[in-house]
């Protein structure tokens, strides 16, 4: 008799804590930016508790997701033509990350969407931002972080989808005829006659995408600050507009949007006679 009361001691010890430990969270400050309107990614939390019914749960009536969950939503895809999306990014992958794969998004003219994942050389913290501009002027960001490693998913993914100032769209407008979108994927910096490797140890990887009514394009940049630098201010730009939003994303960023150094590493690069060249890998995947 002894044992059975002291299970159901430890068990109602155990609600009350569970218990406690919710009312906490749910004391914990969020941070939100005032001129904007952050919106949850919904995930396994949402049902927590209570559980859903399981004879409702495929014919019931969902909640519709907010506009800034899918900007570009609801869509016909052309017939006679796919999207013009030149992204290295797999469909199934977009999805195991929550976003509408941008081969299905179907983008008119005046609108962009612009994308940066950031893929840590030590560390499996990676993220993605992408900006929606939208011919009505409306303008969007979405954004992911997690660890995306050593599990079936992604492991601790947290986001968002928030409704941007409309006058920043025509920043990213000027920034989607940048002359770094027509460069190779894959580049290196070169010094005068010798190039300067990109073997990432320290630092992050950037993949830049692009997608607009003409056409879309693909760069990646390794962790070499001038390489980096070269696309500067489209990284400052997009991720600028991803923080903010939800505190855990924002301190995988301890300098925030700040790529100063890697600017003035490229600028100096260019005054010393050196350039950014296509990588051996362009010229081989280019057949050159």
């Amino acid at each position: 008799m002894a044992r059975r009361r002291t299970v159901r001691n430890c068990s109602a010890l155990g609600l009350i804590s569970a218990l406690a430990a919710t009312a906490a969270l749910a004391q914990q400050p969020v941070r939100t930016d005032p001129t904007v309107e952050a919106v949850p990614v919904e995930g396994w939390e949402s049902y927590t508790f209570p559980l859903p019914d399981p004879s409702s749960w495929w014919e019931a009536e969902r909640p519709e997701p907010p506009e800034s969950a899918d900007p570009l939503g609801g869509r016909r895809l052309p017939r006679d033509r796919p999207p013009p999306a030149a992204t290295p990014i797999e469909p199934t992958l977009y999805r195991l990350w929550g976003l509408p794969p941008l081969q299905t998004q179907v983008v008119r003219r005046g609108e962009l969407v612009m994308e940066v994942w950031r893929r840590p050389s030590n560390s499996v913290e990676q993220s993605v931002f992408r900006v929606i501009r939208r011919n009505d002027g409306e303008v969007f960001v979405q954004g992911r972080a997690g660890l995306a490693c050593c599990a079936p998913d992604i492991s601790r993914r947290v986001g968002f989808d928030a409704a941007l100032p409309r006058e920043l769209g025509d920043r990213f407008i000027a920034l989607a005829e940048q002359s770094a979108w027509a460069t190779p994927r894959d580049v290196v910096a070169q010094e005068s006659a010798a190039s300067v490797g990109s073997i990432c140890l320290e630092g992050a990887a950037y993949d830049l995408i692009l997608l607009t009514e003409n056409g879309g394009y693909a760069l990646r940049r390794d962790c070499e600050d001038a390489e980096v630098g070269q696309v500067a201010d489209i990284l400052e730009a997009v991720i600028g507009a991803g923080l903010g939003h939800e505190p855990r994303i924002d301190v995988l960023f301890p300098d925030g949007a700040d790529f100063s150094r890697e600017r003035v590493a490229y600028d100096r690069l260019i005054a010393q006679g050196g350039r950014i060249k296509p990588s051996d890998a362009a010229l081989r995947r280019d057949g050159l």
